[in-house]
């Protein structure tokens, strides 16, 4: 059915403007359930906020509450503390108020103590003012007196002052000399005692601590031979094979009547030790001619020389020294053949190195270098028959060339005395050398060395004034003296004594020590008529 325009022109208006009211309708109708829809939400979202903030709060009162209750509670804790401590301050006040309260009394008393004694000062100064006033008093006349009683001395003696004065200068020097003397021989007595118990003491613990075998040598040693063939066979052809053998060991060698033996003499015991080996090899072989001498001469040479070192080495382990240097060891190795008094001299330094240690240790000294001291005394005996001069001037040069110290090198140049001791390890090796060398059995001496060291120890005695007789006894270890009762006093007595001792010490050289004994007699002899 198609309608006219105008009336669907109509419709069509009628239809928007329904559309229209309807579409508005639908808005405020959508818009007024939104608006409903937004007040419930909101008012929801009051009554929570509302219930937050509620719960908010009881919660902000409970924090507040327990927050105020821990800060009592620490509070009253520091409160506790500090009281505590406050307690034990007052307490520290408390004592330290008592020991000052004490010290106050203590100071009151010693206060009063002083006040006491300078009352007594006062007096005791008053008393001795008065004193001295007496004194001054009683000096001046006592002055006066003398003067009086000099002068009357002088009118009655005829003598002037100056000879007065001479004559009491006389007097006091006599006198002052005699007291010395006695001063002295009292002292020197009492020292004496002193010293010889304490040297006595520290000689007996160490030779007691140290003890060593002694083993005597001869500078003369005699090689066995199987028949006296073999005499004309080492004399050779003309005397070529016995100068020979002189020549290469230079040594003295001596075929005498005596059978089965010849005697090789030197005193170089390395040459000696050297020409005694060759023989007895020449002789077991049976080839005797100078190229073979030669020969056996050098290789036995050879093999002592590493017998020297091997002997130097092994005594410098046995002291235990480091820093020695190789030509000193070599020469201490040279003293196992040398002898002094047939004592061997390696072994007597050995023995007085030790000796020196112990002695040094008990005096509280180093005895490492004493034992450095006393071990190279005598190097210079290894080297004293090839140069000029005394051993201990030659052993302090050589040990001064390898750098040994000024302590070793005065013990080693000084210890017979030939130069002053710088250090006290000097007396030491020689108090050491001295127990060694004058041990029973360590040495012994010829008998016309014997006599000749008694001889001389008695006419040292007679030289001196006052001297009558002498006495060397006890083998030479003390000398009697008698001396003139008229010249020599009881105290000069004990000068005669140690100017002998010194004497006997400045000029002989002997082991140990030497006794001296002087003796003064008075004999009163009446004839009865």
């Amino acid at each position: 059915m198609h309608l006219p325009p105008a009336l669907l022109a109509d419709t069509t208006t009628t239809s928007i403007a329904i559309g229209a009211v309807a579409l508005v309708v639908g808005l405020l109708i959508g818009a007024f359930g939104i608006s409903a829809a937004r007040g419930r939400t909101l008012g929801r979202a009051r009554a929570e906020a509302d219930q937050l903030r509620t719960q908010a709060r009881n919660e902000s009162q409970n924090l507040s509450q327990k927050a105020q209750l821990d800060a009592e509670k620490l509070i009253l804790e520091k409160r506790q503390a500090f009281e505590t401590e406050q307690e034990g301050s007052r307490r520290e006040i408390r004592e330290t108020e008592k020991r000052l309260t004490k010290r106050e009394d203590l100071l009151d008393k010693k206060l009063e103590s002083l006040a006491t004694k300078e009352d007594q000062l006062n007096r005791q100064s008053d008393q001795l003012r008065s004193r001295d006033e007496t004194l001054a008093r009683k000096t001046t006349e006592l002055d006066q007196t003398l003067q009086q009683q000099k002068d009357k001395l002088l009118a009655i003696a005829g003598m002037s002052v100056e000879d007065a004065r001479r004559e009491l200068l006389v007097r006091v020097e006599e006198d002052s000399r005699l007291e010395m003397a006695k001063v002295t021989a009292k002292i020197v007595e009492e020292a004496s005692t002193e010293a010889k118990k304490k040297a006595q003491e520290i000689t007996l613990m160490a030779v007691q601590r140290y003890a060593a075998e002694h083993t005597a040598e001869s500078t003369v040693r005699a090689v066995p031979i199987p028949s006296d063939d073999m005499k004309g066979r080492i004399i050779g052809r003309e005397g070529r094979n016995i100068r020979a053998i002189e020549k290469a060991t230079g040594v003295d060698i001596i075929v005498d009547d005596t059978p089965g033996v010849i005697v090789v003499s030197c005193f170089d015991k390395i040459r000696q030790a050297i020409a005694v080996e060759s023989l007895n090899r020449l002789i077991a072989d049976g080839r005797m001619h100078p190229s073979r001498i030669e020969e056996v001469v050098e290789k036995v040479r050879s093999e002592i020389d590493e017998k020297v070192l091997k002997a130097g080495k092994d005594s410098v382990l046995e002291v235990n020294l480091r820093g020695l240097h190789p030509k000193v060891v070599e020469a201490m190795g040279k003293l196992s053949y040398r002898t002094s008094y047939g004592q061997n001299v390696l072994r007597h330094s050995v023995e007085v190195a030790f000796l020196s240690q112990i002695i040094a240790d008990q005096l509280g000294l180093d005895g490492t270098l004493a034992r450095r001291a006393g071990f190279l005394h005598d190097i210079g005996k290894a080297m004293d028959h090839e140069m000029e001069g005394g051993h201990p001037k030659i052993g302090m040069d050589f040990a001064r060339q390898y750098g040994e110290k000024e302590a070793v090198l005065n013990a080693i140049g000084g210890h017979h005395g030939d130069i002053p001791s710088t250090t006290f390890y000097t007396p030491i090796v020689m108090a050491a050398d001295a127990v060694s060398s004058a041990r029973p059995g360590a040495r012994r001496e010829s008998m016309e060395k014997y006599i000749q060291r008694l001889t001389e120890l008695q006419d040292i005695a007679l030289r001196q004034p006052g001297v009558t007789e002498a006495y060397a006894i006890q083998a030479g270890r003390e000398v009697r003296v008698m001396v003139d009762a008229k010249r020599v006093s009881d105290d000069e007595a004990q000068k005669v004594a140690f100017d002998i001792a010194k004497k006997v010490s400045e000029e002989m050289t002997f082991p140990g020590e030497i006794r001296v004994t002087v003796l003064r007699e008075t004999r009163a002899i009446e004839f009865a008529r």
